[in-house]
């Protein structure tokens, strides 16, 4: 058993005992109390709901939302919430857990719906280096959850975004329907920009190695090969013939490209760093925005930085050289 299990249970237990007789939460006259599970959905939700929300997000920047732990003041604080937003797709493991600790009654909108998932190609993997290892990771029912991580998809994170702030405050949705075509405006030419970058890199050259396969949906609509010891989850454990296959597919294909990812361990991306002779180049930001004053404090700024780095990485480092 992965260590630290038995006291997460007791952990769940000791806050759904303290606030199982919380009461409905209600839309406020002023702002609308709003939670948001991390960082990167917090950044949209905050877009489109302007002013007239209170808005706290749970696993905040640089923080690992796949392996989140509440404390007791923030269940307080989603028990006195009138509308909560997270990703689904089985990214936050822990959202059930939480939303009956704190006898939640408001509304639950989950921004992935109507997205087009991706499969876990690790699922496999996972499973018998589960087994074999006897570790806990979360359950992504087969899909992948980063989605994200494609422009194209984030448009419809901002939608539902917009239709729940809607349904449960409608008196201001032309306000949230106003915001949220901006903010579309700006994903869009945000998804160009970035198919514009990768266009003056030679296909062949587009190769990455980073921390945990976060990158499925950026690969697919960017045409960039990512390579991961990790699977979707930063609980997976990585296996030492995974890794040790993966440091030989480096040598062989001459990648260069190595990143450590920021809410990420970054041990993993430094044995492999030393077994190829390789320097990390910087760290990627995957699940997770940086602080306000770091290169990416926005979903948008997030993903420029992130596509500045990798060019930048394999036009000093070309494949081959």
């Amino acid at each position: 058993m992965r260590s630290g299990t038995v006291s997460k249970g007791l952990i769940w237990f000791f806050l759904s005992t303290i606030l199982c007789t919380t009461s409905h939460a209600s839309p406020p006259d002023t702002q609308l109390r709003v939670i948001a599970s991390f960082s990167i959905i917090g950044d949209m939700v905050q877009r489109v709901g302007g002013d007239r929300i209170d808005l706290i997000v749970l696993a905040g920047p640089g923080q690992d939302a796949h392996v989140y732990q509440p404390n007791p003041s923030e269940v307080r604080r989603v028990t006195q919430a009138y509308l909560i937003f997270s990703n689904g797709l089985g990214f936050e493991g822990w959202i059930a857990r939480l939303l009956k600790a704190a006898n939640f009654k408001g509304h639950h909108v989950v921004v992935s719906k109507g997205v087009d998932p991706r499969r876990d190609t690790h699922a496999k993997h996972h499973s018998s280096s589960r087994s074999a290892n006897n570790t806990h990771h979360h359950h992504h029912g087969g899909a992948d959850p980063h989605a994200w991580q494609d422009v194209r998809n984030s448009l419809i994170y901002v939608r539902n975004i917009a239709d729940g702030l809607c349904r449960a405050d409608p008196p201001h949705c032309g306000e949230y329907r106003e915001r949220s075509e901006q903010y579309l405006k700006l994903l869009a030419r945000l998804h160009d920009e970035i198919h514009a970058d990768w266009a003056t890199i030679e296909p062949s050259q587009r190769k990455v190695v980073t921390s945990h396969d976060a990158f499925a949906y950026y690969a697919n609509a960017y045409g960039v090969r990512f390579l991961a010891p990790q699977g979707i989850s930063t609980e997976s454990a990585a296996s030492a013939k995974g890794v040790g296959t993966l440091i030989q597919q480096i040598r062989r294909e001459s990648i260069r490209a190595l990143f450590v990812e920021s809410a990420s361990d970054p041990r993993l991306i430094e044995q492999i760093a030393r077994e190829t002779g390789l320097r990390p180049y910087g760290a990627l930001y995957s699940d997770s925005l940086s602080t306000p004053d770091g290169p990416a404090s926005s979903y948008i700024e997030m993903m420029r930085y992130n596509t500045r780095s990798l060019i930048r990485a394999i036009r000093e480092y070309p494949s081959g050289k």
